[in-house]
């Protein structure tokens, strides 16, 4: 059972999501060209190559122009599944996440808070638009996972439901009269929530990103960390280390995907701080003159996106500003193609209702 909302949200000029300055106006090419100079001499226009000026600029760089404007024009897909018990905060923290209220509850005016007898997977769809560059983002909750005394199998429909769009994409590759732009539905990124206990992994979690790591990205995180104080936070994210390497378990980013040494440095870093301790809010309060996003208590504020006080903004970083196109990348060149070569390997796939025309082999 499904729950499907789509908004339209323009995020304001001032949010900074990937790091890169406001693009400027189109400049014709004319423009752009008259401005070049040829092999270094000053005063010489594109107008006037002949002879050896054959082999002086060409604009080769001009590729990433057009594959900008193109991009923006289009648009691109961007699917999230959140997933732990009920009280983490997974609603608060996608939406301090993306800076809007994206979330199923923060969506839903008749939103109850009340525990599912079974994980029901809601989804919600928004188009988010920051300096001309449009996203259409879909955030997946996953109510009633691990809230039952017998949380045994709580993980199949999670599951079920990843393969169900990696299916749904390969019937539309398959089609004779496929789309010129295949809607993309698949999950690129799962955030799991873990309590912040302070001892080490449960079975529910080792069992889960056991299952699920095979089949999308997982990006584990210690939800409301302002609960542990800062040694406990060390030795808790220790633990959970310890753990995953013991059990075989594999999050995002992994080394044997690590493309080249920088690539391997900048991932190396990160997996330093994986789980990230995060804390998640929507209220903004003064803190030296300057609004913050902050929890307040009576010791203090605690602000979300100072790094000595939560991991928030290396989480931000990773999702958003630095691996957003890597975890699709994954998505389609891991996990998909993983999932593609075992469904056409099998024997019993029926591509004829996909309109695909099989060839019967002959007996011998």
């Amino acid at each position: 059972m499904f729950m499907f909302q789509f908004t339209k949200i323009t995020l304001d000029k001032s949010t900074e999501t990937c790091g890169k300055p406001e693009a400027g106006p189109t400049i014709p090419m004319e423009d752009t060209q008259k401005d070049k100079c040829i092999m270094g001499q000053p005063g010489r226009q594109l107008n006037y190559i002949h002879g050896s000026d054959l082999f002086g600029y060409v604009g080769i760089e001009a590729v990433l122009d057009q594959m900008r404007n193109k991009t923006m024009k289009v648009g691109f897909d961007f699917n999230i599944i959140v997933v732990g018990q009920s009280g983490l905060g997974k609603s608060t923290l996608v939406n301090t996440l993306f800076k809007s209220k994206v979330s199923r509850k923060s969506c839903s005016p008749e939103y109850e808070a009340k525990i599912s007898k079974t994980v029901k997977l809601q989804k919600i769809s928004h188009v988010i638009e920051e300096k001309g560059v449009k996203m259409k983002l879909t955030v997946i909750d996953t109510p009633g996972f691990g809230d039952q005394i017998n949380n045994d199998n709580c993980w199949e429909p999670i599951i079920k439901y990843v393969n169900e769009q990696y299916e749904k994409y390969l019937r539309e590759e398959l089609n004779v009269n496929r789309k010129r732009r295949i809607p993309d539905n698949r999950v690129h990124c799962c955030i799991y929530f873990l309590p912040a206990t302070g001892h080490r992994l449960r079975s529910i979690d080792i069992e889960f990103m056991k299952r699920l790591g095979r089949i999308v990205s997982i990006v584990p995180v210690i939800a409301k960390a302002d609960t542990l104080t800062i040694e406990e936070r060390q030795e808790f994210k220790e633990r959970i280390r310890q753990d995953l390497a013991s059990n075989g378990i594999s999050v995002y980013p992994q080394k044997e995907y690590d493309e080249d040494p920088q690539e391997r440095i900048i991932n190396d870093r990160i997996r330093e701080n994986i789980p990230f301790a995060v804390v998640g809010t929507d209220k903004e309060h003064q803190v030296n003159g300057n609004k913050v996003l902050g929890r307040k208590t009576k010791w203090g504020i605690i602000e979300v996106e100072n790094v000595e006080h939560c991991e928030f903004a290396y989480l931000r970083d990773l999702v958003i500003r630095s691996h957003l196109q890597d975890l699709k990348d994954v998505t389609h060149n891991i996990h998909y193609e993983t999932y593609r070569m075992q469904r056409l390997n099998e024997s019993n796939v029926n591509f004829t209702e996909a309109g695909v025309m099989t060839k019967t082999p002959k007996k011998k």
